[in-house]
């Protein structure tokens, strides 16, 4: 149990408004209110003060083990999770300010990439869908005149997300220590933010089922068309045109909606070190060899595809690679 949630339960079991509080403490109800919503902690004096007022000592204030029940008051022990690594040299302090302003970058950050990767995805479907509505003769223009047109649209949508990515991965670049270091988080940093994760699970998964949903339910209009008028024919190779562009559509939208959520609750993993964070993976990603190996990786399946043209297989390549990944660092890691 953190530090804002002591105050609420004792400032609340008294009878007292937050403006009742702040006048006994001598500070303003903002200030109680940042401390009851962990938004800020207060200093040592206040701390002092308020187990006098509330009656409690300053280790039921400040350990987090010791839970505070909100009808009788009683003092209850919780058993910790935290575990003591044995690599506490080199670990970089994070405050609670840290941590809510990182949080506060997070939403925003989410966003722009989201619609970066969305506008990557779409781009071509103008140009899809022409060129299949051309090639039949749907359409009075010429091959040219089609590739033309959707190429100038294609990387009108590009230039913007590649120019999203650039500025936000600069702005953003001021936390890629919560990545790549171990951190040593404030006193009650853990609590708020698994508080703050927890409040945000079910927005999480209704987002991450829904994109993955539309991106399912993208290649129905495709297996629609096939059934009804068969793999051949004119009206057939148009349609396919017509439904690769819709295809795009839906994984834009769905993969925008992955995106944004996935950022979210990999922030809310970074300053807790769990998931793709602990220390663990931050010691594999730091690990030059696998960085080159990663590089390699990219560049092969990058050459691949571009030569082969057959970005619906070549995805493979990481299947294969992330177990490949995980024997060259069983091999190379620092004993």
């Amino acid at each position: 149990m953190i530090l804002a949630d002591k105050i609420i339960t004792l400032r609340k079991k008294n009878g007292w408004s937050q403006e009742e509080l702040a006048e006994q403490l001598q500070v303003s109800r903002q200030s109680v209110s940042k401390w009851e919503s962990a938004q800020s902690i207060p200093d040592m004096n206040k701390i002092l003060k308020m187990s006098e007022i509330f009656g409690v000592s300053t280790d039921v204030l400040l350990k987090e083990e010791l839970v505070i029940d909100d009808h009788d008051a009683e003092v209850t022990v919780e058993p910790s999770t935290a575990m003591v690594d044995s690599q506490e040299i080199g670990t970089r302090p994070v405050s609670m300010e840290e941590a809510n302003a990182y949080l506060k970058d997070l939403g925003p950050f989410a966003k722009a990439i989201a619609w970066g990767v969305s506008l990557c995805i779409a781009s071509p479907i103008l140009l899809i869908v022409l060129g299949g509505l051309q090639e039949q003769g749907y359409i009075g223009l010429k091959e040219s005149q089609v590739a033309g047109l959707g190429l100038v649209v294609m990387f009108l949508m590009i230039i913007p997300a590649v120019a999203i990515f650039v500025i936000n991965g600069q702005k953003n670049s001021r936390w890629d220590y919560l990545e790549k270091e171990f951190l040593d988080t404030a006193y009650g940093v853990d609590g708020m933010v698994k508080e703050r994760r927890e409040a945000y699970s079910n927005r999480h998964t209704t987002e991450l089922v829904t994109g993955i949903v539309l991106c399912i339910c993208g290649v129905v209009p495709m297996f629609a068309m096939m059934m009804l008028f068969g793999e051949e024919g004119r009206f057939m190779e148009m349609m396919f045109a017509v439904s690769m562009g819709i295809i795009l559509a839906f994984v834009s939208i769905g993969v925008h909606l992955i995106v944004n959520c996935s950022i979210i609750w990999d922030g809310y993993q970074r300053l807790l070190e769990e998931g793709d964070y602990t220390r663990e993976h931050k010691l594999m990603n730091n690990n030059p060899w696998m960085k080159g190996y990663w590089l390699l990786v990219t560049a092969l399946y990058l050459g691949i595809s571009f030569y082969t043209m057959r970005w619906d297989v070549t995805w493979i390549i990481w299947l294969v690679a992330a177990a490949g990944g995980m024997i060259i660092y069983a091999f190379t890691k620092k004993r």
